[in-house]
């Protein structure tokens, strides 16, 4: 079990997706701006973040890009989930640092399966250090072994 964090500003795709991953196992919520998703992404990390790519006030793509330059969120899995069709908006978002792209309307086995195949890459992966002390141990300034295990809760 995942949990999972919804940023869209249309509540009704927003409760239909978080239904779809509850059903599918996961704990999720989900919240309809890209400052509230902050807000929550600072008192409790998700496993994943779904982000409306083109929300009013902060943009899906701007909270993307500040969670990349963020040394405790540089590493949160990203999808991207938007109405937008174009190869462009797809490229921005890979550009901007998102895992993957799930066009609206979607499909809940899609959903789901690309949430999976996001989760999949990353549970493998060491548990979240910050980058201050993920660069100290990489660069051998910091001799304590690299903590194995995800925080699947």
């Amino acid at each position: 079990m995942a949990h999972i964090l919804i940023a869209d500003d249309d509540e009704l795709i927003a409760e239909l997706a978080s239904q779809v991953l509850i059903d599918a196992g996961h704990a999720c919520g989900w919240v309809t701006s890209s400052e509230d998703a902050w807000k929550l992404v600072n008192q409790r990390r998700p496993d994943i973040l779904l982000l409306d790519q083109d929300m009013p006030g902060m943009s899906g793509v701007t909270l993307l890009r500040k969670l990349r330059q963020s040394a405790t969120f540089y590493d949160l899995p990203v999808v991207m989930f938007t109405a937008m069709c174009g190869a462009e908006d797809e490229s921005q978002a890979i550009y901007a640092g998102a895992q993957d792209f799930v066009r609206k309307p979607f499909d809940p086995r899609s959903l789901t399966s690309r949430v999976q195949r996001v989760l999949s890459k990353t549970r493998d992966r060491p548990q979240h250090t910050d980058l201050k002390t993920y660069l100290a141990r990489s660069s051998g300034l910091l001799n304590e072994p690299e903590p194995r295990q995800r925080r699947f809760i």
